[in-house]
């Protein structure tokens, strides 16, 4: 459960956050520093906090004790990072490569696949891994949203940690670390590999 909704956290943050940092760092309009306040609210607000508000939401909607239910509320911390990380990103990439590409007849989907996502790659894989490892780690929001019904990791290890049973807590621990691990070793070497390119 962990890992799949990590994934899934992290694939509907690109496609929800990738749009909104191109459009905070490209473009002015009225309200911009509104909408960039919005969106360290999830950073500022107690995680608890919120969730106990979105909770009630989540009830009328029918999303408690959900597997999509568990995802949007996972969703909500991991915007932030990725529009933020994502729009400092984008506030250093040039649109001319995409306009020559535009002129030479390329479509909107050979334009993002050949031309932007090679240039705006390193950063994408940054922003992603926060968000894995954002959604990898909750707890609250599991517990609250969840109900007890979706079982994530966190919330196997949490009762080990605060009994008495160590050696369990430490294998569970190294379970719950092993991913995050294996995300930073892959992302550190894909980084590695665009710099040596660019280099």
């Amino acid at each position: 459960n962990s890992l799949l909704i990590a994934v899934v956290v992290s694939l509907m943050s690109i496609a929800v956050g990738l749009p909104a940092a191109r459009a905070l760092a490209l473009h002015q309009f009225r309200g911009k520093v509104i909408i960039e306040w919005l969106l360290m609210v999830p950073i500022i607000v107690p995680g608890i906090v919120a969730t106990m508000g979105i909770h009630q939401v989540f009830i009328r909607l029918r999303l408690t004790d959900t597997f999509i239910g568990v995802c949007l509320v996972h969703l909500i911390p991991c915007i932030p990072y990725m529009v933020l990380v994502m729009s400092s990103v984008f506030a250093n990439y040039g649109t001319e490569l995409e306009d020559t590409a535009r002129t030479l007849g390329a479509g909107p989907f050979s334009v993002f696949r050949f031309v932007t996502l090679p240039g705006i790659l390193p950063g994408l894989l940054v922003s992603t891994m926060f968000t894995f490892l954002i959604s990898w780690g909750q707890y609250i929001t599991t517990f609250l949203i969840g109900g007890g019904t979706i079982i994530t990791l966190p919330m196997v290890l949490f009762p080990f940690i605060s009994g008495t049973n160590y050696s369990n807590a430490a294998a569970i621990s190294l379970v719950f670390v092993a991913p995050a691990i294996l995300v930073l070793v892959l992302t550190s070497r894909q980084l590695g590999q665009e710099s040596a390119v660019m280099g």
